[in-house]
């Protein structure tokens, strides 16, 4: 007789921070799978909005203002951050040391520096950590990805990137936000980040970046738009735009390839049907048929990422979202500020240990970097 393995132990999870990212995206994303992982602790320094927190989440689940704390009184087995940017380099590492996986917001940290302190904290701990880029695990991203890598569409050639986004005055007076030491950027970092990830998660490695940014209405550190030319690896080009400065609200991402164009339209998430397809004219229509959306329909969504975390931790391998896949992604972000600040193409890989875009996204540039403050 076949001996099966035992089914794994359900996993003690902790979150740090407990506004409404975690509140409203991780909560109900630990709900969804409450037969594997159980929601043990709360950090916050803000002591009314944990104990609003735990009155939400449950009375058994245990509070406290310190994260060193928490990791040494529990000792979690996965720990969610939903804190400021500026935060995220130093609770992630910290956890990391303690033994626990980390699911981390956007950004994970502020730089490829801090990265890099993260990846070191990695291979010292045996842990991992990823960063939350939901948009991958719905079940259309899955389904367009296997197609564009297949080749069933035909060869990528042309693709936009789109998130235009509006943001008013009174969204920038949270202290932390248009700040490079609190944010990490404009909407390049804090929002963007999301359909562009997406976009390199389609069509993979980038190869060169020619980009501008400007302040055009916030009086912020930071830009409060961003465009950008993209060279990816497999030819295609593609073209990018971040921006808070736009009335009417859409996130887009759209492929070209030989045989059909795909199309992603939303706003904070998708399903299904937010994909179409459009054949080029000589294809087939039973082979156009192949391209439907799959059975199930799964939203973009906390709860897919979570879910591919912990199949992850069941295995004990890499999880997605993290590692040099997730580091692709904040590079691209250097590349892009570096290539709007400086006037010239930016190529993967020349932002290293030295270049002042390694450490700050701003890159010391007199226009950019932070002013002093009297």
């Amino acid at each position: 007789m076949a001996r099966t393995s035992p089914a794994p132990a359900r996993r003690r999870v902790a979150v740090v921070g407990t506004g409404a990212i975690v509140a409203g995206g991780h909560l109900p994303a630990l709900r969804a799978h409450a037969d594997r992982a159980g929601l043990v602790a709360a950090v916050d320094v803000d002591a009314d909005r944990l104990a609003a927190f735990r009155e939400l989440a449950g009375a058994d689940v245990a509070g406290y203002t310190s994260l060193d704390d928490m990791l040494d009184a529990e000792r979690p087995d996965l720990v969610l951050i939903g804190t400021p940017p500026s935060l995220h380099r130093e609770q992630t590492v910290a956890a990391l040391k303690a033994g626990a996986w980390v699911l981390c917001e956007k950004p994970l940290c502020l730089s490829l520096a801090a990265y890099d302190d993260i990846a070191a904290a990695e291979e010292a701990s045996g842990a991992y950590a990823s960063v939350v880029f939901q948009h991958r695990y719905g079940s259309g991203a899955v389904h367009a990805r296997d197609l564009i890598a297949r080749g069933e569409l035909g060869a990528p050639l042309v693709a936009h990137c789109q998130t235009t986004w509006h943001r008013d005055a009174a969204y920038y007076e949270v202290p932390w936000r248009g700040r490079w030491a609190t944010e990490g950027g404009g909407p390049t970092m804090g929002h963007g980040i999301h359909q562009y990830d997406l976009l390199l998660h389609l069509l993979g490695p980038w190869e060169e970046v020619r980009a501008m940014a400007a302040r055009l209405v916030h009086d912020t550190e930071s830009e409060d738009v961003s465009t950008a030319l993209v060279r990816f690896a497999n030819g295609a080009l593609a073209t990018v735009v971040n921006s808070v400065l736009s009335p009417d609200e859409v996130s887009r991402v759209r492929v070209d390839c030989a045989d059909a164009t795909v199309e992603l339209t939303h706003l904070y998430g998708h399903r299904n049907d937010d994909w179409v397809y459009t054949p080029a004219p000589h294809v087939a229509p039973g082979r156009a048929a192949a391209w439907r959306t799959p059975a199930a329909d799964v939203p973009s969504s906390h709860t897919a990422q979570l879910g591919a975390l912990l199949d992850a931790h069941d295995r004990g391998v890499r999880p997605p979202g993290s590692g040099t896949d997730a580091r692709a992604t904040l590079e691209f972000a250097a590349a892009l500020y570096k290539a709007a600040f400086t006037g010239r193409p930016v190529r993967a890989g020349e932002i290293g240990p030295g270049d002042p875009y390694y450490a700050a996204m701003h890159g010391d540039h007199p226009d950019w970097a932070p002013k002093e403050r009297v």
